[in-house]
């Protein structure tokens, strides 16, 4: 390996990593701006397939960067051209499933390639490291067919295989990256800092939670402020409040405990971050679409479109925090099951109420779920219950 570009045992995130970051603020906007302006089942799953991709290129980027110095020349200089080709992906985010296809995907390739290109290039001949990365890259080849190929056909055809590709690049990590005539790999290959890998996804649940503020806040600024839009705003920012206690109250740390304790770190951490936290992310996402709805139109009866991203998004974000939970505890979190039930009879309800007491009753549905598990711990220390 070359001196000075992997990491020795400091599992410190690196200031060029934050830097690299701001980039998804950018992308998760132009990806919950595009439901917005593609408010129906089509651009829901064109939405979903942006999502899962930007999410899938930040991930890797963050099992990349476990491994290698970001204060190393070589990795900044990775890291900025990274941050270039993310800057090009995003803002061809609006025109994906148009006149962009190309770049967007071009982009995603270059991304995932590049990043395995230069593990192999800095691994030693006949390390795990270079195995590994062998099998990651040609991983990558597969998918990267499917995605170029994707942006040369237009309309159905490019959703129909751009899902073909993102269904080849999530399971390789399940099928342990297995290759004919190479074999597969095994999790406990993957050496993992536990403390970086969960302050890393961490920094991304906060900057979807800030994503959501600020078009909380953007949408609120050009409005009239009148008595029902500001409740409106204000449920929207006690949503994000109660996402954010809900998140940070203990699974994050208990995550990282569990990684840097366990006999298979890289198994933990596959199943914990790289893909209990896609429901995390996707929940809040959708709860930024539903605030932004609600904003606009307070004093709206709720419709099946803006119940499903409000409510929809409690749901997604409950259910991956109890996985997320369950994967470092005994079982399910009970306050978790309790607030997606209740989610549910909110978004029965919803029909028949305006959208701000909806969006309020979703706010109030996960602070009461903040405060059981807030009091469970003061009881047991984290360990049961809850």
């Amino acid at each position: 390996m070359a001196v000075g570009v992997f990491r020795g045992e400091e599992g410190r995130v690196g200031f060029a990593e934050l830097f690299f970051d701001l980039v998804f603020v950018f992308a998760i906007t132009q990806v919950s701006h595009h439901l917005l302006h593609h408010f129906d089942l089509h651009g829901a799953l064109e939405t979903a397939v942006m999502f899962l991709a930007v999410w899938w290129v930040w991930i890797y980027t963050t099992w990349v960067m476990n491994r290698l110095d970001p204060d190393a020349f070589r990795v900044r200089v990775l890291l900025f051209v990274l941050m270039v080709l993310g800057l090009f992906l995003s803002m061809a985010v609006p025109q994906a499933f148009g006149d962009r296809g190309m770049v967007f995907a071009a982009c995603f390739v270059a991304m995932q390639l590049g990043r395995s290109l230069f593990v192999l290039w800095h691994s030693g001949a006949g390390t795990q490291v270079r195995d590994t990365y062998v099998r990651i890259t040609l991983w990558f080849v597969a998918s990267a067919v499917f995605w170029i190929g994707g942006a040369m056909v237009e309309g159905e055809a490019r959703l129909a295989v751009w899902a073909v590709a993102l269904l080849v690049e999530y399971l390789g990590p399940v099928a342990n990256y297995r290759v004919p005539g190479l074999g597969l790999d095994t999790t406990q290959n993957w050496a993992v800092k536990g403390a970086h890998m969960a302050e890393r996804c961490g920094l991304f649940v906060i900057i979807c939670l800030g994503e959501t503020l600020l078009v909380s806040g953007a949408t609120f600024a050009g409005m009239d402020w009148t008595g029902p839009g500001v409740r409106a705003f204000l449920w929207s920012v006690a949503l994000s409040i109660a996402m954010w206690w809900v998140y940070f109250h203990i699974g994050h740390h208990r995550g990282a405990h569990l990684i840097e304790t366990s006999d298979d770190p890289g198994r933990v951490a596959r199943l914990s971050f790289t893909y209990a936290h896609i429901p995390i992310v996707a929940g809040i996402v959708l709860s930024a679409v539903g605030c932004e709805r609600v904003i606009a139109h307070p004093d709206q009866t709720g419709h099946l479109g803006d119940l499903l991203a409000l409510m929809g998004g409690n749901l997604l974000f409950l259910a991956g925090n109890g996985w997320f939970k369950r994967l470092s505890g005994q079982w399910w979190p009970l306050s978790h099951l309790a607030g997606m039930g209740l989610s549910v009879l909110v978004f029965f309800a919803g029909f028949a109420l305006p959208l701000e007491v909806t969006a309020g009753l979703a706010a109030l549905v996960l602070a009461v779920v903040a405060v059981w598990e807030d009091r469970t711990l003061g009881r047991d220390g984290g360990v049961k219950g809850a």
